[in-house]
């Protein structure tokens, strides 16, 4: 049975080349991301493993290349009051945490790369 990818949801598309184009974004909390990087390494390295001519350009003839980007968000809770007396705003805010860590993933490859996996990471289609 093939895995299913908990957080990564590709959405597909071709470029104006023929070329598939699978791009996905997910975004955790700190206790997640150490899983959404590992779902994301499983996916790598089966492209890695299936398709060894890659990562690199697609017009140079390799199968199949990738972008990766990653950001964190920063909130802080402002403390914001309302004196009824005054009826002015007061707040406190605390001190800034992390909250969401964003992960982006595009693979891009040829005709036999994207149905091999489409086979390999079935979408979930609940």
């Amino acid at each position: 049975m093939p895995p299913q990818l908990r957080y990564l949801d590709f959405d597909f598309s071709e470029d104006t080349d023929g070329h598939g184009v699978f791009d996905a974004m997910a975004s955790v909390g700190p206790p997640s991301w150490s899983e959404l990087q590992d779902e994301t390494a499983l996916v790598l390295d089966w492209a890695l493993d299936r398709f060894p001519n890659g990562p690199g350009p697609l017009e140079d003839g390799n199968d199949w290349q990738f972008e990766l980007a990653a950001s964190r968000e920063w909130s802080a809770d402002e403390g914001l009051n309302y004196n009824t007396s005054s009826r002015r705003f007061s707040s406190q805010p605390s001190e800034a945490r992390a909250v969401r860590h964003t992960l982006a993933l595009t693979l891009s490859g040829s005709v036999a790369f994207c149905e091999a996996l489409r086979a390999a990471f079935p979408a979930d289609d609940d």
